[in-house]
């Protein structure tokens, strides 16, 4: 699939028109709907073969990958299919029984690692995910995601010596959206 097809059936399968709250609090007349894209395996694995060519042109020392929970996840196991690099989840809190862990997968301090996300809007969740790992002991300083909304997300991340490296921003999504709004639901 090439980059313009994977493009078209972004948006054929994501974006949707009307009234929206993003995590960030904003609002927005579009949003893209990343499990509408995540849960599909025609569009799951050319993803992580693009995020999987992004990581080893913009991050190629990364020894492995991580991905905030929930969204990412199965982003960064597709990339990790991908590219042969193993990955860890980082959970939003570290879970309260088990092993108590926020970090979920084997690592040792010192790796680099790239982090994958779905969409960026201002960058939070990244940002939030980056805290972690470096706590942990990680170093990271590169992030691919599929869609950069264009809304500050990028130099939240650079604020923070990361480098957002999208797949796409959301002019290009919103340029190829020329149909008139679709219902969403």
């Amino acid at each position: 699939m090439t980059r313009d097809d994977l493009r078209r059936a972004l948006v054929e399968a994501a974006y949707l028109e009307g009234d929206f709250v993003l995590r960030s609090g904003k609002r927005s007349r579009y949003y893209l709907d990343k499990y509408r894209f995540e849960t599909r395996p025609d569009l799951l694995g050319p993803l992580g073969e693009r995020i999987a060519a992004a990581v080893r042109e913009h991050a190629p020392d990364a020894v492995r990958l991580a991905a905030p929970e929930l969204g990412a996840v199965a982003l960064a196991a597709a990339a990790s299919l991908a590219s042969g690099l193993p990955f860890l989840i980082v959970r939003k809190e570290a879970k309260e029984y088990g092993t108590a862990r926020r970090l979920e997968g084997p690592f040792e301090p010192g790796e680099r690692v790239c982090v994958v996300e779905d969409v960026v809007t201002t960058g939070g969740a990244l940002l939030e995910s980056v805290a972690a790992l470096r706590e942990a002991g990680l170093v990271v300083d590169t992030a691919v995601c599929v869609v950069d909304r264009e809304e500050g997300g990028a130099d939240a991340l650079a604020r923070r010596a990361v480098r957002l490296r999208p797949l796409y921003r959301a002019g290009e999504l919103r340029e190829e959206e020329k149909t008139p709004a679709r219902p969403h639901g």
